[in-house]
């Protein structure tokens, strides 16, 4: 009996070869999957740090054009004044308005609040009652806050420490540069009450 000439088959070298190509794709595919991977958690990441930015800035805006220039009681029964800035760890503290009440709780419709520092991180700390209340609600604004400075503009110039003779006044405008990890400063200028 004679043997066909060819059998059809592969010889190990074509099959070395396949598989060796074979291998190539994939390892590309599997690298291009990762990078991809990577870009999107990258993009998460600077997506949630603007968001947290433009958060920040809007209850900014929203708490210093509604402060009024009403002086409060400490926890400890001590006056403070109507606004105060640049203490330490405190960045702001003053009363705001229009808190809403949706569910008719005894309480007015003033909020005290502050801005503080604390380890990196922005915080806004809200109190239950305008008067010698304890610390309330603490809120993280911004993580990773490598350097804030703040300006106060009084009477037409700007100064960059609060320093009120009067206990009932109030700066007209402020200017807040904040510089977070892995990001450019933002510089951001705030009326605050009427800025009149």
């Amino acid at each position: 009996m004679t043997r066909p000439q060819s059998e059809g088959g592969f010889t190990l070298v074509e099959l070395m070869v396949a598989l060796l190509i074979f291998g190539l794709l994939s390892a590309s595919g599997v690298a291009l999957l990762a990078f991809g991977v990577d870009t999107r958690a990258a993009a998460a990441q600077r997506t949630d740090a603007l968001s947290a930015a433009l958060r920040t800035r809007a209850l900014l805006t929203a708490d210093l054009a509604q402060a009024a220039p009403r002086i409060y009681r400490r926890q400890d029964g001590s006056m403070s004044a109507a606004f105060r800035g640049s203490e330490d760890e405190l960045l702001l503290a003053f009363i705001r308005r229009g808190w809403a009440n949706e569910d008719e709780a005894p309480r007015a419709s003033l909020q005290r609040v502050e801005y503080r520092l604390a380890e990196r991180r922005l915080e806004r700390i809200s109190y239950p009652h305008v008067d010698g209340s304890r610390r309330g609600t603490t809120a993280v604004l911004l993580d990773g806050v490598e350097s804030l400075r703040l300006r106060y503009r009084i009477a037409g110039e700007w100064r960059d420490d609060w320093d009120s003779v009067r206990p009932e006044m109030m700066p007209d405008a402020i200017e807040a540069v904040i510089a977070l990890e892995g990001a450019p400063e933002l510089r951001q200028l705030f009326l605050v009450g009427t800025g009149l």
